[in-house]
């Protein structure tokens, strides 16, 4: 199977972005080509403004006054805007935005679009931005657990191992990790991409079909598989220790290039830190509260967040030439499949400038 790189736009306007906005809500289209149009494959975005400058202190000793900022951030749903308020360190020195998305591939592109300054995703999305040239750059990479990343088979399945799923239809999400580890998982197997009927779904659009039935195993992440296991889904084969555990912070150039933003930005990397220690400690709280956010059984969230605890605890990092190794083995991963048509060197995507910033977060 053969990927064609997408082509980001490369400029974006103000009356582009509501249009991104809406368009991104509809989710109307279903092929990988409609996504390159920034919003119109499906891909959750919601966008929420709060000014929190009032009475605000930085988590990261800056000197600018950035009260009249609005740095723009990506979110999942009950993702860094739910955590960062649960810890108690939503109260920022600037404006923010969330904007929703339902994966990394999204948030890379509206990096690239300039439509917010801040996300995260795997290691993947940003190989692909390479492909097409975008303009974003890795500021940081979280080191954290690989539970929640698995191939789901539904209830009545009688698949036992993965060899089982050879010529079967399986749903993944292109360009994520869940492409990445079912690649990795065929390898096992003696078996590639060619072997099974693999169908590129975003996460709505797969939870529907594996619902409906239509798939015979769906290679997912997050909160997905709690929702799918609400109706009987097992799962056949974890990617836990298939995959680094590493995701990346990414960043617009143009929001690094800024003293200000990058001030901003520089503060809520220590905020996330901050809440990723508050999650740990108090993983019953916030199993509770994130549980609600996607509307899932808590029983199920806890049970995967003490897993996934026991594993490692979240980290933000500074760049470190192991982070940058680990996601260049995945780029020649993907190359090797033939999913790109030619080598990537991924180590111009990132960028060290904050590394003061992480390790003097206290």
């Amino acid at each position: 199977m053969k990927f064609q790189p997408f082509h980001l736009i490369p400029t974006w306007d103000r009356s582009k972005k509501q249009e991104y906005v809406g368009q991104n809500q509809k989710g109307l289209c279903r092929s990988l080509s409609a996504m390159f149009a920034l919003g119109a494959f499906l891909g959750l975005a919601i966008a929420t403004t709060t000014s929190n400058s009032e009475n605000a202190t930085a988590s990261y000793p800056i000197a600018a006054n950035l009260s009249n900022l609005t740095l723009r951030a990506s979110k999942y749903k009950g993702g860094w805007d739910l955590q960062l308020k649960l810890a108690g360190q939503d109260k920022f020195p600037y404006k923010t935005e969330f904007t929703e998305f339902s994966g990394g591939n999204f948030i890379v592109q509206a990096i690239n679009a300039n439509a917010i300054d801040i996300g995260s995703a795997s290691e993947i999305p940003p190989i692909f931005a390479v492909q097409s040239q975008a303009a974003v750059k890795i500021i940081a990479s979280i080191k954290g657990p690989t539970v929640g990343q698995v191939v789901l088979v539904p209830k009545n399945s009688q698949a036992k191992k993965f060899a089982d799923l050879k010529g079967k239809k399986i749903g993944y999400v292109k360009a994520t990790t869940a492409h990445y580890f079912l690649i990795k998982m065929l390898a096992q197997e003696g078996l590639t991409l060619k072997d099974v009927n693999a169908v590129a779904l975003t996460i709505p659009d797969g939870l529907s079909a594996f619902r409906r039935g239509d798939l015979d195993a769906w290679a997912t992440y997050g909160y997905a598989i709690q929702q799918a296991q609400k109706d009987g889904a097992k799962v056949l084969k974890s990617a836990k220790n298939i995959l680094s555990g590493n995701f990346t912070i990414v960043a617009a150039p143009s929001a690094i290039a800024d003293p200000n933003k990058k001030a901003a930005i520089a503060d809520f990397l220590c905020r996330i830190q901050k809440s990723q220690d508050w999650q740990a400690s108090y993983i019953e709280a916030w199993s509770k509260n994130y549980a609600k956010a996607i509307g899932v059984d808590e029983t199920l969230v806890l049970k995967e967040a003490k897993e996934g605890l026991k594993q490692r605890r979240s980290q933000v990092l500074p760049v470190s030439q192991q982070a940058i190794a680990s996601q260049q083995d995945v780029a020649d991963t993907f190359y090797r499949a033939g999913v790109i048509p030619t080598k990537v060197n991924v180590k111009p995507l990132w960028d060290g400038s904050f590394t003061n910033a992480i390790n003097q977060c206290k």
